[in-house]
């Protein structure tokens, strides 16, 4: 892997769309299968905080953090996605709050797809597929802000500068918000 022998990637900052372009950014809520009462209400209130901004959400799919975010998003008019692991929804059973089942048949491997196809990554709780999606997307330069999520205190580890913690889904959205104005002004890491 000529990757892993150069180091990670640099980080960049959220894709743009060019001038004059309608993209809307795509923000992926990244968390486990299964959750609790409160992480599910969080994540809810971050899915419609979200599309409230206007934002796509993409997700696993599936239940839990998943499902609570799309079904967050949904009841507030946005636009939900979810990238699931099998070849259709009998092997991933899809939640009620998706607009578009994206059925991958690769397992996990769809969470490279679920974070290179994120302007910015949000990852609540969740277990070692959540890990597995905050390391791929620090590795592969895009910005991941933390809700209730791992703590990197590994003796060595060095938080790269698009990292970020977030108390309360408000401020992971104001994150979100800053570094997508950020990338649109041209740079910067919404680090304000």
């Amino acid at each position: 892997m000529e990757a892993d022998r150069q180091g990670p990637r640099h980080p960049r900052a959220p894709r743009a769309a060019p001038a004059g372009a309608a993209r809307r950014p795509v923000v992926g809520v990244m968390g486990g299968r299964e959750c609790d009462a409160d992480t599910y209400e969080r994540a809810r209130e971050l899915g419609r905080r979200l599309a409230e901004a206007d934002y796509v959400l993409l997700c696993g799919g599936g239940s839990g953090v998943m499902e609570a975010a799309a079904r967050g998003a949904r009841e507030a008019g946005g636009l939900t996605i979810g990238v699931l692991p099998g070849d259709d929804a009998d092997q991933s059973p899809p939640n009620p709050y998706l607009d578009v089942a994206l059925f991958t048949g690769i397992g996990y491997a769809r969470n490279l797809c679920n974070v290179l196809s994120s302007d910015v990554v949000v990852a609540v709780a969740g277990g070692l597929g959540t890990l597995s999606e905050i390391a791929l997307g620090l590795k592969c330069g895009r910005p991941v802000v933390l809700l209730d999520s791992w703590a990197f205190a590994a003796p060595g580890f060095h938080a790269p500068g698009h990292l970020y913690q977030a108390p309360d889904p408000e401020a992971a959205v104001a994150r979100v918000r800053a570094l997508l104005a950020a990338a649109r002004e041209g740079g910067g890491d919404g680090a304000k």
